[in-house]
């Protein structure tokens, strides 16, 4: 074979390797339904406040912890489900994860009291906390390394779409059916979590490491790959940082959104939903936005635009008054405080091995899940005394933290998996 030749094919079999395959659009697309699940059960709870509210004779502080303990369910999910896939597979624990939170959130419809809404609350976010890092894994593992910002960040569309569902179909549900009517669509899930497992096979990643393994050698512990070096733990400790922040932006908005828009700006329950569901659309196009940005300009250039952006339109957001201005800043706050979402399954598929990998994305991002669950308990408590415009006007804060903690981070922009 000629020079000439010898160069066009290996630039031919370099392209096909750039190239998503069919697997890899699969795998993509089961881990954005199973993420989105997971955004409509959130969302859908926040829609159900006011109801559950009324209807258990609660204070906003007490409804607004059913949204924490749902998230202090997720941590302890995300560790359980995390070890589980490192050891069994992503794609049997992905199964098993949305079936664990689509029963107990149909369970939540037939509460009787706040404790055992609580309690069911909490197993569904074990359920929950086992979506965001085998997904986000699955997805990372399946295509090739250019690619690999935004395969993870249309994982994260699959949140914002369950997001928008919900916000598009609680009004009519709850005008229908009550809120209790929104968890019995909530248990829907289980049957999608079916057809998943039939229709897609294990990561080749994933079984690539287990054949590779050697005969009788005991398995590393993926928690303490967590925790392997003083290198690792700061890494790790950035990335409890940077989640945590996400999070707690993300439910500090989103949970109290429709219900500040209600009572603070008198929209009526239609024009609430509308107006979250714009900012939901704006949070979409800035994961899609910050995909394409990570994988040109490399993860942590992209995280400091992105925080940047947060800390600005959150507090421009703050002192709106005008129901258009509310609208457009909207979406530009959501686009930014939310854009980030499907970058971090990128930046930690890529810090971490693969005996570890959906074990430090579980982990890692349902601790950050767990503390920014405590925002809608902090931000009815900021709110109670001061008002929910100056709650809000507190976020920006935040985010000057995550934009200092990036440079804890390594950039790893189109490297291998190990």
């Amino acid at each position: 074979m000629s020079h000439d030749a010898a160069s066009t094919a290996e630039s031919t079999a370099a392209h096909a390797q750039d190239k998503m395959s069919p697997y890899g659009r699969k795998a993509v697309f089961a881990s954005s339904i199973g993420y989105g699940l997971d955004g409509f059960d959130l969302l859908i709870l926040s829609f159900a406040l006011s109801g559950i509210i009324a209807t258990f004779e609660i204070t906003d502080t007490q409804a607004g912890f059913l949204t924490t303990v749902t998230l202090l369910g997720a941590v302890l999910g995300g560790i359980v489900f995390g070890i589980l896939s490192d050891r069994f597979g992503r794609v049997r624990m992905l199964t098993y994860s949305v079936i664990l939170f689509a029963v107990f959130t149909g369970f939540s419809a037939f509460a009787v009291g706040y404790t055992d809404l609580a309690i069911y609350r909490f197993i569904a976010g074990i359920g929950i906390g086992g979506e965001f890092g085998i997904g986000m894994t699955l997805a990372a593992e399946a295509v090739p390394a250019r690619m690999r910002a935004r395969a993870t960040s249309w994982v994260g569309i699959g949140f914002q779409c369950g997001v928008l569902a919900a916000a598009l179909l609680s009004a009519p549900i709850i005008s229908a059916f009550g809120w209790r009517g929104l968890f019995v669509v909530g248990a829907l899930p289980a049957i999608v979590a079916i057809v998943i497992r039939k229709r897609l096979h294990e990561s080749p990643k994933f079984l690539e490491a287990d054949e590779q393994r050697p005969e009788g050698q005991r398995r590393k512990s993926p928690l303490r790959l967590l925790v392997a070096d003083a290198r690792t733990v700061r890494i790790s400790l950035a990335m409890v940082i940077l989640t945590s922040v996400q999070n707690f932006g993300y439910f500090g908005i989103i949970s109290w959104l429709p219900r500040y828009l209600s009572d603070q700006m008198g929209l009526d329950l239609t024009s609430s939903s509308l107006w979250t569901a714009v900012t939901v659309l704006g949070m979409a196009s800035g994961i899609v936005i910050f995909g394409q940005l990570a994988d040109r300009i490399g993860r942590r250039k992209a995280f400091w635009i992105f925080q940047i952006g947060a800390a600005v339109s959150v507090l421009l957001y703050s002192q709106f008054t005008d129901p258009t201005a509310l609208l457009l800043g909207g979406f530009v706050m959501g686009a930014f405080a939310n854009g980030m979402l499907g970058g971090y399954g990128a930046l930690m598929a890529e810090l971490y091995p693969t005996e570890a990998r959906a074990t430090a994305q579980n982990v890692l991002f349902n601790i950050g899940r767990g503390i920014g669950g405590f925002a809608p308990v902090v931000i009815a408590l900021i709110a109670a005394r001061h008002g929910f415009p100056f709650a809000l006007a507190l976020l920006p804060s935040i985010y000057v933290l995550a934009f200092l903690t990036m440079f804890m981070v390594p950039e790893r922009k189109g490297a291998e998996l190990d």
